[in-house]
């Protein structure tokens, strides 16, 4: 089983920049597909980035292709989510996820974008 603990949420303007991380405890952490997903006040929980196993494949949400970039490190048992040109839209809170149907979360960390 993996444990998932993400970071590096925070308050920012509008065109800056954050670096969400996620650190996983567990052997098993490489064999696992990672993903980013987030929830807005009110709003469904929505799917934001994803990585294979191996990070050779990524996937996005339209809404943040060209400006997130989802990496990982396999050493050190983490992922990572890089948003750039951060809007007041992606205000949320972002949870980090793994698991064959995304069922291992974290606690999630609040992203705040103000105009």
């Amino acid at each position: 089983q993996v444990h998932l603990v993400e970071s590096g949420g925070g308050l920012v303007q509008a065109g800056g920049s954050l670096r969400l991380s996620c650190a996983a405890s567990g052997r098993t952490f490489s064999t696992y597909n990672m993903g980013w997903f987030r929830q807005a006040p009110g709003k469904e929980r929505e799917f934001v980035a994803s990585m294979d196993r191996t990070g050779g494949r990524t996937g996005y949400a339209d809404s943040v292709k060209g400006r997130f970039t989802i990496s990982r490190d396999n050493a050190k048992n983490a992922v990572y989510l890089q948003m750039n040109s951060l809007k007041p839209e992606d205000t949320a809170v972002y949870y980090c996820a793994c698991g064959l149907n995304w069922d291992l979360w974290g606690q999630g960390t609040q992203v705040t974008v103000s105009s």
